[in-house]
């Protein structure tokens, strides 16, 4: 094994770290992708499937298949397909918009809803590895993914990142706390910030 002194370490560039951490989140990423997959499969689900019965149980109106497709970055065939086969399996309610319509309110069944809890624990190996990191360390981390995925959004490169850090009620501020939330006049540090909030709006 090959070891580096402390100066050696400094000289490194800091492009080599970014690469580095690049391909480590890539890892973590095929790690996440393999769980969800498995997990899903057992459940004789496809991952987009889970995807669309968490997003129907947290929306807080029916979505559209214009939305969800936006949502989770595929064409609206490819959403339109996976909920016609959730339909089939008795998952999805598809109702007609009583204000519009030309357009369907989609909803989970109660074996759709309990199928969601079931898939919710696929990240269990996940949590019990994060239990062992201090709390700082997760909370730095957490910001950290967070910028990026803010990044990713106003770049254009994913569609929908209903994130603290995208959201229009955020403001930083000068307390001890780094953030504020407008809209629930509560301060935040960084392991308060959410990643997926019901009541986020994008900031322009």
């Amino acid at each position: 094994m090959i070891q580096t002194s402390d100066s050696e370490e400094a000289d490194m560039p800091s492009d080599d770290l970014d690469e580095r951490l690049a391909g480590a989140l890539e890892r973590l990423g095929h790690v996440t992708r393999t769980m969800l997959a498995r997990s899903a499969y057992a459940e004789s689900v496809s991952p987009l499937q889970y995807q669309l019965l968490v997003r129907l149980r947290s929306a807080s109106a029916g979505p559209r298949v214009s939305d969800l497709a936006v949502a989770l970055d595929v064409s609206q065939a490819t959403i339109s397909e996976a909920l016609s086969a959730m339909r089939r399996k008795g998952l999805v309610h598809r109702r007609q918009d009583l204000v519009d319509r030309r357009s369907s309110v989609l909803s989970l069944t109660a074996e759709g809803e309990a199928l969601c809890d079931r898939l919710d624990q696929w990240d269990g190996p996940l949590r019990q590895n994060l239990s062992g990191i201090g709390e700082h360390e997760k909370a730095v981390a957490l910001r950290v993914m967070l910028q990026l995925i803010a990044d990713f959004q106003r770049d254009g490169i994913i569609n929908v990142a209903r994130t603290c850090l995208t959201c229009r009620y955020l403001s930083e501020t000068e307390s001890g706390e780094r953030y504020h939330c407008t809209l629930l006049d509560v301060n935040l540090g960084d392991a308060q910030l959410r990643v997926d909030c019901s009541e986020h709006e994008l900031a322009v």
